[in-house]
């Protein structure tokens, strides 16, 4: 399904969007990845939604990504014996390991992994920082706090620690089974949560495999701090800006997301812009103003994806906020200003053969009469580096291999076609001029930009570029190989 715009759709699934109409009516909206949350749900019931959407993109023959969504360490207060007290400021509130019920003065915080890591004047931030405690003084099991935001504090109400690194796996037990369960369905990326530093990717990775792609989630200040070494170790980055706006003060988010989106760029690697980006389209059929500037800005820092979580998962109007989505893109890309910023972005560090031929690639296209570019990709790779110079023509990412298809289909621009696997250059350009003039990119009057790597199905061999008619005679009148 050809899109009129190159930014892509992340859909998160629930509750409001679990029928096979529903998301095959959300694909054909605009929503180009599944997001399966596995912090809600049975696995039963992901295994559903994973089945639907497996058979909506073979009833469409259009790729979809599918995204499971690890829980991550939740950490949470326990019980209250009135289930709930009110907190004033400037009183004092305990923290500690004791089971039993809390009151207005303690409660029991399960956790001696924070006792652990907290010290004197660090912040805890209760109920997604609606309260706001600072550590008077602390030890192995307890933390004896000055309220500083006042507010109710309920049963079981999450906790944030901003001010230091845990001791804390990003995988939980949970996470654990999750991760396995969602490899064996078949998933094409992993997100981790909570993210703190790269070690945390790896063991992820060392559980999936080549299974799935691993997207770290940055939603911590030390996952902002480390940023560098977290991205080397990911395949891609989810700028999750509800626990970082929590953990960090609301006016660093803005500047953080178009860090992370330039490097995400610069690195060749698919970065997701998410959280609240919609969200009074849970239950209005219409964005505000804001909400729609806030989408805009995503786009023209140019990342790979924007994301719906509960305005498709659980909303009113799921189908309506994809569309709402789908028509911001397309008006933000017809923009001039939209291309002057991608273009003045542009800060590739091309140190190999096949940045040089996408590079080279994307040049040819956009000053000659070229109406796309066809990469042949066996691993992803080409795709991505492709992908990462946001050219103004369209991009064909062309692989035999269905999960390389899958997987791109998270990537700016990538239109994904699994084709027969080839093994002369020239049947590779002929299955990339039938591509291009049955997808509509071209007619066989026109011409396109074919990049290959030979031997083909190699991995890294992207070494070669012509510029191709898309009538299939000429081709083989033109190239007796």
């Amino acid at each position: 399904m050809r899109r009129l715009r190159n930014v892509k759709i992340v859909a998160t699934l629930g509750p409001a969007s679990e029928t096979y109409e529903t998301i095959r009516a959300l694909h054909e909206a605009g929503a180009d990845v599944f997001r399966l949350n596995m912090s809600h749900g049975t696995q039963a019931e992901i295994a559903e939604k994973h089945r639907i959407i497996r058979q909506v993109e073979e009833d469409l023959n259009s790729p979809i990504a599918i995204l499971a969504d690890l829980q991550g360490p939740k950490l949470r207060v326990g019980v209250f014996a009135n289930g709930k007290e009110m907190l004033e400021q400037g009183a004092e509130f305990r923290l500690d390991l004791n089971p039993a019920e809390g009151d207005q003065n303690r409660v029991c915080l399960p956790h001696p992994e924070i006792f652990e890591a907290l010290r004197p004047d660090a912040t805890v931030l209760v109920n997604d920082g609606k309260i706001r405690l600072k550590v008077k003084e602390c030890g192995a099991d307890f933390a004896l706090c000055t309220v500083i935001a006042s507010g109710e504090i309920s049963n079981r109400k999450g906790v944030n620690v901003p001010d230091v690194e845990l001791p804390l796996a990003a995988l939980s037990e949970k996470d654990r089974g999750d991760l396995e369960f969602a490899c064996n369905l078949g998933v094409d990326w992993l997100a981790l949560s909570f993210v703190q530093r790269a070690a945390d990717v790896l063991e992820a990775r060392d559980l999936a495999g080549n299974r799935a792609a691993i997207l770290s989630k940055i939603e911590k200040p030390s996952a902002v701090e480390k940023f560098d070494e977290i991205l080397y170790a990911s395949d891609g980055i989810m700028v999750a800006r509800g626990d970082l706006g929590v953990e960090l003060p609301v006016q660093n988010v803005p500047p953080i997301q178009k860090r992370l989106v330039r490097k995400c760029r610069a690195a060749a690697k698919p970065v997701i812009v998410a959280t609240q980006m919609l969200e009074s389209m849970i239950e209005s059929p219409m964005p505000t103003r804001a909400e729609v500037s806030d989408v805009a800005t995503a786009i023209y820092e140019g990342a790979d994806a924007v994301m719906l979580s509960a305005e498709s998962a659980a909303g009113s109007y799921p189908i309506e906020a994809v569309q709402t989505m789908n028509k911001v893109a397309e008006e933000v890309e017809q923009d001039p200003t939209y291309r002057q910023i991608i273009e003045a972005s542009r800060d590739a560090k091309r140190n190999s053969v096949a940045d040089g031929i996408v590079a080279a690639a994307r040049e040819i296209a956009e000053t000659t009469d070229i109406k796309a570019i066809a990469c042949f990709t066996q691993s992803g790779t080409t795709g991505l580096l492709v992908s990462r110079e946001r050219s103004r023509v369209p991009i064909i990412a062309m692989t035999p291999l269905t999960n390389t298809a899958r997987r791109l289909a998270l990537s700016w621009g990538c239109n994904c076609v699994v084709t027969d696997g080839v093994s002369r250059f020239k049947h590779a350009v002929v299955n990339a001029a039938s591509a291009a003039t049955e997808g509509g990119f071209a007619t066989t009057q026109d011409q396109i930009v074919v990049t290959a790597g030979v031997p083909f199905n190699v991995a890294g061999t992207t070494n070669i570029l012509r510029v191709a008619p898309c009538d299939a005679r000429l081709i083989y009148s033109t190239d007796p190989e």
